[in-house]
């Protein structure tokens, strides 16, 4: 059980990591590509989004 415990905790740890904010952003942007697939410029929207959240999560660390 040990071990089962200490993968789920490194995985959390990995995903999660220092802000759990980046990982939701990750997820949302992935959920809105994929419900806009069906529309040409959909593509569009997962590497816009990572752009803005990485400017976001650049923001909030440089004012810490």
């Amino acid at each position: 059980m040990k071990y089962v415990l200490s993968f789920f905790r490194f995985w959390y740890d990995f995903i999660i990591g220092d802000d759990w904010t980046v990982a939701a952003a990750v997820v949302v942007a992935l959920l809105l590509t994929a419900l806009l697939g069906h529309l040409a410029g959909a593509w569009a929207v997962l590497p816009v989004s990572v752009l803005a959240f990485l400017g976001v999560s650049l923001y909030r660390a440089s004012r810490r």
